[in-house]
Order: C-alpha cells, then sequence, then structure tokens
C-alpha cells in the first residue's frame, strides 16, 4: 500500500474502544483550564514510576478517579478512597474498564484501613486537611501501610501561594514549605526524598522555585 489515506483507515478500523465520560473534576478543568489536565496527569504518571510493579497501592483522596486509570497501569491493585460518596459511585460506574480497581468510602481523619497495603499516596489532599486533623489522618494511613511499604505525599508548595487562584486560597487551609513537608515524612519514616514539580517538570532545584512539592518515603518508623 503506497496511499497514506488509505493506510491510516485502515489502522484506525483497529482503534475500537468506546468513549468515556469524565468525571465531574476533570471535566470542569477539561473545559475551563485544559493545560491542568496535563499538570494532574503528570503527577500521577510520577505516582505510578514510582509505584512501578508494586502489588497493592492506596490512594488517599481519589476524587473523581482521573489519577486511578494511570496508577492502575502500574500496580498489582489499587484501592482508592474518598470522603464524597457521591463521587466515589460514579467512579464505580464510568470506571469500570479498571479491574484491579476498587473505590471505597474511607475516612482517614477517623479511622485506618482495615488491612495493611504496600504503598498508599494522596496527591493534592494534604492541603485541604485542617492542622487540628494531620496528626491523626497521617497517623491513620500509617496504621495502613506495612513494614516495608511506600508513602508518596504531593501537595502545592506554600511558596508559591501568593500566585494561586482564590479558589485554591479558599480550599488549601493547610499549605506546606519544602521543610515542612520533608519534616513530616521524617516523623515517620526512616528515608524521605524530596522533589519538585513545575508544571510537568519533574526537577531537584531550588525548592522555592517549586510549584508542587513531592515527598517520597520509605521505612516506616513503629
Amino acid at each position: 500500500m503506497d496511499d497514506s489515506k488509505e493506510l491510516w483507515k485502515s489502522l484506525d478500523q483497529e482503534i475500537r474502544a468506546t468513549p468515556l465520560v469524565l468525571g465531574r473534576y476533570t471535566a470542569d478543568d477539561f473545559i475551563n483550564n485544559p493545560k491542568q489536565v496535563c499538570i494532574v496527569a503528570s503527577r500521577y504518571k510520577f505516582v505510578s514510576k514510582m509505584l512501578a510493579n508494586i502489588e497493592s497501592a492506596l490512594e488517599i483522596g481519589c476524587g473523581d478517579g482521573f489519577g486511578s486509570c494511570i496508577v492502575a497501569k502500574s500496580v498489582g491493585s489499587l484501592l482508592c478512597t474518598d470522603i464524597n460518596e457521591e463521587l466515589l459511585a460514579d467512579n464505580t460506574v464510568r470506571n469500570t474498564f479498571l479491574k484491579n480497581v476498587e473505590y471505597r468510602y474511607v475516612d482517614f481523619r477517623e479511622t485506618s484501613l482495615n488491612k495493611k497495603v504496600d504503598s498508599a499516596f494522596l496527591v493534592d489532599v494534604i492541603e485541604h486537611i485542617f492542622p487540628k486533623e494531620e496528626e491523626t489522618f497521617l497517623d491513620n494511613i500509617m496504621a495502613s501501610i506495612k513494614d516495608h511499604g511506600v508513602l508518596l505525599i504531593g501537595t502545592p508548595n506554600k511558596a508559591a501561594e501568593q500566585y494561586a487562584s482564590e479558589w485554591s486560597k479558599r480550599a488549601h487551609i493547610n499549605l506546606k514549605t519544602f521543610e515542612e513537608l520533608r519534616e513530616i515524612g521524617l516523623k515517620r519514616f526512616h528515608n524521605v526524598f524530596m522533589f519538585g514539580m513545575n508544571d510537568e517538570v519533574l526537577h531537584t532545584g531550588y525548592p522555592e522555585m517549586c510549584h508542587f512539592l513531592w515527598a517520597v518515603c520509605t521505612g516506616p518508623r513503629r
């Protein structure tokens, strides 16, 4: 075949997937700020690379489940938790194609998981937890991780708050600096590896120039 149109049409017939419906949060971004979808996807891609081939993973605060689609491809099983029962029910209906994912209501401010997992992660979550709730919240997450477990915490940098939108300033009531996030990790883990992100770019540069921070924590302190 030497006709590029016919070649592509023949390949096109092999793409059989049914179009999907986006979750409410992701749809809002896609309509109003589509670049944010790329940024969020990059954060979950980082999680998926850090947890590649981990047997069991736990997400705290999965929202509309957009990120679970990315991480699920890298882990054996993924338990996605949230405190929004409406979103969880919607995720279960929309994301039936994810065979290794379960969506479950768990409020880590009040309880730990009823089993232990190999890894856990929270992306854009801790900044929504009031400081007075933080200790119990993190303790319950720690109680849900096995002794060899890994925890990833991703959150906007407090140093970048001056550039945040009004909505973000209202919602982000517990932002962390680079050092504060590292201290949270070191209090509970023997090893904490810190990274920064600006949009899709991961780097280890000057902390105050990072919009987003990562703490990759290993070796739980018991």
